[in-house]
């Protein structure tokens, strides 16, 4: 690896540490959660049709439920409404579930809490996204970052192993199905 790209994917991984960050913080959980997963998939796409790329990639991924099409884990996903809220239940392969809060959506991303699962965390706020990528033109990048603490009588290295691996999982299948000429997914 050359200089500049070393140099641009020690950026890259700066800048998705601060997101993550930043959602901490805009989720006005930033003194509770301790822990930060992230994960981001940079994919080469065609300089000039780079929003058209997005957009196209967003449509697979970005729908509530689109989850169970790219997660393996995932057997099912339904979506309810509780009042003015929107939740999705998600049933595992193994039978477990997660039911999740949807807390904010952008043009191509959402923010999400989990109400309710078996997993060892608490307060746990992620976000997902599919945005340019800030410093390489031809390049869109698919984002999922989460803050969270360990849930009660639970160690903090089971927490991040599960969370990390989750997402790992999810990017992975991400880039053997949408991947083209891309780079290897940064940590």
């Amino acid at each position: 690896m050359g200089p500049s790209r070393e140099y641009a994917m020690r950026r890259s991984i700066i800048a998705l540490m601060l997101a993550a960050g930043a959602l901490a913080v805009g989720a006005g959980v930033a003194s509770a959660a301790s822990l930060v997963s992230a994960k981001k998939l940079e994919l080469n796409v065609d300089e000039k049709k780079v929003e058209e790329e997005r957009k196209a990639l967003w449509d697979k991924l970005g729908g509530w439920c689109a989850i169970k099409e790219w997660h393996p884990a995932v057997a099912a996903c339904d979506e309810s409404k509780e009042g003015d809220d929107t939740f999705r239940t998600l049933t595992l392969k193994d039978g477990g579930k997660i039911k999740e809060k949807l807390l904010d959506r952008g043009a191509m991303s959402y923010r999400y809490s989990i109400v309710e699962s078996p997993l060892p965390v608490k307060n746990y706020e992620a976000q997902f996204s599919v945005t340019p990528d800030d410093d390489d033109l031809d390049e869109i990048n698919v984002v999922w970052s989460s803050t969270y603490d360990a849930a009660d009588g639970k160690e903090d290295k089971e927490a991040r192993s599960t969370i990390d691996g989750i997402f790992k999982a999810g990017i992975d299948s991400i880039k053997a199905t949408y991947g083209k000429k891309d780079d290897d997914d940064k940590k």
